[in-house]
């Protein structure tokens, strides 16, 4: 499933809705399997062209997380963990919300991101370059999205953090 969910993604980048439509048809065949729908709603959020329509897939990612358990995650990958999947997703709800003009929203969702930080490998403290580099690229998005919404702005962010 996972080799067709990014075999999508990749057709994705040359026609989004190619890609869309096929994430949603795997979406309907993941049904009962929350892991790869939180994947594919994950993913289906970061195509879509209005950013109420964002928030949708970005909340069905999350509902379906947390439904995932460590067991099933470890099936497909033995070091993954659900917490693990927490920042992004609360990530990409605080920038949801603050583009939609909801602060209070976006600010809840980037405290519970940084919460969940401490799952992710820094910089210093990761053997794992690729581990260590994606906690990093969390951090710093967080950082993009907290000064943009201090600062008021309910723009689109250069470097999305959906992306």
């Amino acid at each position: 499933m996972l080799t067709r969910i990014t075999a999508a993604v990749e057709a994705a980048r040359l026609d989004p809705q190619a890609g869309r439509d096929r994430l949603g048809e795997l979406w309907n065949e993941a049904a009962g399997d929350p892991f790869h729908r939180c994947t594919i709603a994950h993913y289906l959020a970061d195509l879509q062209d209005e950013t109420e329509d964002e928030l949708t897939w970005d909340l069905r990612a999350l509902e379906a997380a947390n439904a995932v358990t460590d067991e099933q995650v470890r099936q497909i990958d033995h070091s993954l963990q659900v917490e693990s999947l927490l920042p992004s997703l609360h990530l990409n709800l605080a920038d949801d919300y603050r583009r939609l003009g909801l602060p209070d929203e976006a600010r809840h969702h980037l405290e519970t991101a940084s919460a969940h930080l401490g799952v992710l490998a820094s910089d210093a403290s990761s053997s794992n370059d690729t581990n260590a580099s994606y906690g990093a690229l969390i951090r710093g998005a967080l950082d993009r999205v907290a000064t943009a919404l201090a600062e008021g702005s309910t723009a689109r962010l250069e470097t999305n953090p959906s992306t």
